[in-house]
C-alpha cells in the first residue's frame, strides 16, 4: 500500500535551516505530484509546497516563498523540503503527500491530494 515516511524535523532557532525528507513506497511517485502540508497546533492543515511530475514545476504558499525549496528524486522516490530563514510561525507538524496535480492556489491542496504521511515535527524556538 501507499506509504509516505517523513524525517528530518527537530528544534531549530529562528533564522535556522532544516531539510525534511519523505520516502515514498507502494506506488511509482514519478507519475504523481508530491507536496508538503503543515499543521500548527489549533490551526487547519495548509499546503506549503508542491512539485509536479514530469516538468518538476514548483509551487509555494506565499508564507514560505523565497525561504522553502521543494525537490524530488524519482529514481529514489524521495522528496525534500529545504527550509531556510525559519520563523516561529513555521512551527508545525510537516507531512508529505501525493496527488494528481499541483493546484495553482495551494490553499486548495487538501482537496486534490490524497495519501498523507504521519509527519515530522518542526519547532522553531530559542
Amino acid at each position: 500500500q501507499v506509504q509516505l515516511v517523513e524525517s528530518g524535523g527537530g528544534l531549530v532557532p529562528p533564522g535556522g535551516s532544516l531539510t525534511l525528507s519523505c520516502v515514498a513506497s507502494g506506488f511509482t511517485s514519478a507519475y504523481y505530484s508530491m507536496g508538503w502540508f503543515r499543521q500548527a497546533p489549533g490551526k487547519e492543515r495548509e499546503g506549503v509546497a508542491c512539485i509536479s511530475s514530469g516538468d518538476d514545476a514548483e509551487y509555494y504558499a506565499d508564507s514560505v516563498k523565497g525561504r522553502f525549496t521543494i525537490s524530488r528524486d524519482d529514481a529514489e522516490q524521495i522528496v525534500w523540503l529545504k527550509m531556510n530563514g525559519l520563523k516561529s510561525d513555521d512551527t508545525a507538524l510537516y507531512s508529505c503527500a501525493t496527488g494528481v496535480f499541483c493546484p495553482q492556489d495551494l490553499a486548495t491542496m487538501t482537496l486534490v491530494f490524497g495519501a498523507v504521511g504521519q509527519g515530522t515535527e518542526v519547532t522553531v524556538s530559542l
